[in-house]
């Protein structure tokens, strides 16, 4: 059996990547947003939600689903290789139906056929993420390997697209960019799954014990996917291409913040998947409530932070011409918190437990909320109506994940736990607005977010530590130290 990481070493590895992930469209989106200017990146935005649904279709659930089925039978590699092969038959033949109603589509629809070669070439990511068998590394705990390709392929990424990308009609290229830099590394897993599994057929497959709980996942993603895609695909059928370039605008920086929030959520899946397999209570429960104390702990800051600075935030990220975008921002950035607790709740707590049917119950709730509310906002606000949809369909999944997690919430979680983060922002809050009306007053928006950046947060960070919060001490405080005695022996081993 492989070395097992310890959940601090994976939840490191995925934050990296997840960092990177926000650092990419820093790098480029200020970039791409002048050449392609709202209609190029609507057009984008707009196709990748469309490929995002077949994408889903073909996907099945699978990638949530594969990640607890192989963390479940992985120290035995004879029932490990044939649950990969069983989930990847599956996932192929529905990936070929798929290819073939989106073949349909691109000539039926006459809004896809306008934009025919886009979704072509963003189309590829539907067959990237059937080969890339992520699940599987996800399961195994790899995240040491998924963080290096990936960013080695998002690094390249970069460099063409500053290489190729010149003008507004060059959206195509922007969009085949963006697949490379997302899911380029799929086809290297697949090369490499030789590593962990048994490559040659094993037959007796019995692939009908996959097809219900599977069916109950893809469910589940469907629902999700509403409010997560839909709103930008309803923006260009109602509001047209530059309400969708605004409302993608807004949407990037909530995603980026996101990955962030749920970085640890992420790393969980597997490890209490396993937990429970085994029936290692205490672990679990001791684990989600660390989970939720993190996410609280990076969340609310997050949220507070760019409510206060989005003006700049924007204009950094998007210029001028994305003034628009302040609004849709502003209401759909509290999201950040809500999808950071529906994904303990949800993901970490539920479905390791077995009970994704509640799981569906709650995104189905989001779904509808989010889907009529879209229908009577979007018309008459645009991307703010779009950014209202998300947020209440957001508020609506944490009620009902918490409502059926209540007595579970009971026994592991205390509201007082919370305290010292609504303290520290305080503090984090007011210097740093001191700052931006006095010495900053005027000056450019990257010295503002970078100085009120390090101001709030510093702020935040150290009243943690006066107020020895139990996440900052147990965990964040050791691996400042340990990292300030690595960085000082360098320095000594650089003197000799």
């Amino acid at each position: 059996m492989k070395k097992e990481h310890s959940v601090t070493f994976n939840f490191i590895m995925n934050f990296i990547l997840t960092t990177s992930s926000v650092i990419f469209p820093l790098i480029t989106f200020p970039y791409i947003s002048r050449m392609l200017l709202p209609v190029g990146t609507g057009k984008v935005a707009a196709a990748a939600g469309v490929v995002n649904y077949f994408s889903m279709v073909a996907m099945l659930g699978i990638p949530t689903y594969g990640i607890r089925a192989c963390a479940q039978v992985r120290d035995d590699k004879e029932k490990l290789s044939r649950t990969v092969q069983e989930i990847l038959i599956i996932n192929g033949v529905m990936m070929v139906l798929v290819y073939v109603v989106f073949g349909f589509s691109l000539y039926a629809v006459p809004k896809f056929a306008e934009d025919r070669e886009l979704l072509l070439v963003i189309g590829t990511s539907i067959f990237l993420n059937v080969i890339g068998v992520t699940w599987l590394y996800s399961a195994l705990e790899e995240y040491a390997y998924i963080t290096a390709v990936s960013l080695l392929f998002k690094v390249i990424a970069v460099v063409l697209m500053f290489g190729l990308v010149h003008e507004k009609e060059d959206y195509v290229i922007y969009g085949g960019l963006t697949v490379i830099s997302n899911i380029g590394s799929y086809f290297f897993n697949f090369i490499r799954l030789r590593r962990y599994i048994i490559i040659k057929p094993l037959g007796n497959y019995n692939l009908r014990k996959h097809v219900k709980p599977i069916a109950v996942f893809c469910a589940m993603t469907v629902a999700t996917s509403i409010y997560t895609n839909l709103d930008v695909v309803m923006l260009k059928f109602i509001s047209g291409d530059e309400q969708s370039g605004y409302y993608s605008a807004a949407v990037n920086i909530k995603v980026a913040m996101v990955g962030l929030v749920i970085s640890l959520g992420t790393v969980l899946l597997p490890r209490l998947s396993y937990y429970i397999e085994m029936g290692k209570e205490k672990e679990f429960r001791r684990m989600t409530t660390h989970a939720l104390s993190f996410v609280l702990m990076i969340a609310l800051p997050m949220v507070l932070y760019i409510l206060l600075f989005v003006e700049e935030g924007i204009g950094l990220l998007s210029g001028p011409a994305y003034a628009l975008a302040v609004t849709p921002t502003r209401l759909i950035i509290p999201t950040i918190l809500f999808m950071g607790l529906s994904n303990i709740l949800g993901m970490q707590i539920l479905v390791p437990t077995d009970r994704e049917k509640r799981v569906l119950q709650a995104v189905i709730v989001g779904a509808v909320v989010d889907f009529l509310l879209n229908l009577l906002l979007i018309p008459s606000l645009g991307a703010s109506g779009a950014s209202i949809g998300t947020l209440v369909a957001e508020f609506a999944v944490v009620l009902v994940e918490a409502a059926i997690l209540r007595e579970f919430l009971k026994e592991i979680w205390q509201m007082k736990s919370v305290v010292p983060y609504l303290l520290a922002l305080v503090p984090a809050a007011v210097s740093s607005m001191a700052l931006h009306e006095t010495v900053l007053a005027g000056a450019g928006n990257f010295l503002i977010l970078a100085v009120t950046g390090v101001v709030f947060f510093g702020a935040y960070g150290l009243v943690l530590l006066l107020l020895k919060e139990t996440i900052t001490v147990e965990f964040v405080l050791p691996y400042l130290k340990k990292m300030a005695t690595l960085a000082r022996g360098g320095t000594k081993n650089a003197g000799k």
